[in-house]
């Protein structure tokens, strides 16, 4: 089993060495220029204790060590370096990586998330967290993955809306799909005039880019019960699909737009 080596922690020490040796040469904004510089030259220095730079360390493990060097650091309390994740990342997914999205250690999961990215051999298990997690940020970050790939993820997001995990998610994810399928049009379409909730499902629409909404969008928009931020994106995903909306309406009363507004 290979040693957790904190890198960050030998960083800092050799960071607070050199900015005490250079104390008064940089500004404060120029050390937050130079110190990501001196950190990734750092990834190239030989650590003499293991005879090895801490890029050269983590290059030379195999994608198993690789994956479970990262989930004894975040269960031993260790800080994870830039380098770990680099490494990994260069890996594109492999199996030890998934199979950490299995787990239960929202921190790990986190970070597994980040590091497989939209890749589809992660989508198995992206698509089970949604199922199961109550952690709303990483359930945030695997929709964003998803939506990264949305027409690798459309049928099992079509499949678990049909089995109503998460609707709202799957609609995110699928109005994400670049490839035209009726079902997804339909399912943008009907929750925008059934749900109530008329901001997010115009997004929705507007990110679809399916012009069929356009009437729809201008019928309701025209509404005089609409509040100032429902007609706020109604009226940009209008113009997302390449319309216009141009009656004047008057949101002086509107609470939101008052609140927008600054006025009491």
């Amino acid at each position: 089993m290979q040693k957790l080596i904190d890198f960050d922690a030998l960083f800092d020490e050799k960071l607070t060495l050199y900015m005490q040796q250079n104390a008064g040469k940089y500004s404060e904004k120029k050390w937050e220029s130079i110190i990501p510089k001196l950190y990734k030259q750092f990834g190239d220095i030989t650590i003499p204790s293991i005879r090895n730079t801490p890029k050269g360390y983590y290059a030379a493990m195999t994608d198993e060590e690789l994956a479970d060097t990262l989930r004894r650091h975040v269960e031993e309390g260790v800080a994870v370096s830039d380098f770990l994740c680099r490494e990994l990342e260069s890996r594109n997914c492999p199996d030890p990586l998934v199979r950490l999205l299995d787990g239960d250690n929202e921190e790990l999961l986190l970070l597994a998330v980040n590091l497989a990215g939209a890749n589809e051999k992660a989508f198995g298990a992206y698509f089970n967290i949604l199922k199961t997690s109550d952690d709303a940020e990483l359930k945030d970050a695997v929709t964003e993955q998803l939506k990264a790939r949305a027409d690798a993820a459309r049928q099992q997001a079509l499949s678990l809306y049909e089995e109503n995990v998460e609707p709202d998610l799957m609609l995110e994810i699928l109005s994400r799909c670049k490839e035209r399928d009726e079902r997804v049009y339909t399912l943008l379409l009907d929750a925008f005039r059934t749900s109530g909730e008329i901001p997010i499902h115009a997004s929705y629409l507007a990110a679809y880019g399916d012009v069929r909404a356009l009437p729809v969008l201008l019928e309701v928009i025209d509404r005089d019960d609409i509040n100032y931020v429902e007609y706020q994106e109604l009226k940009f995903a209008i113009e997302a699909l390449g319309g216009e909306y141009t009656r004047e309406r008057d949101f002086s009363s509107d609470p939101y737009y008052r609140e927008i507004h600054g006025e009491d």
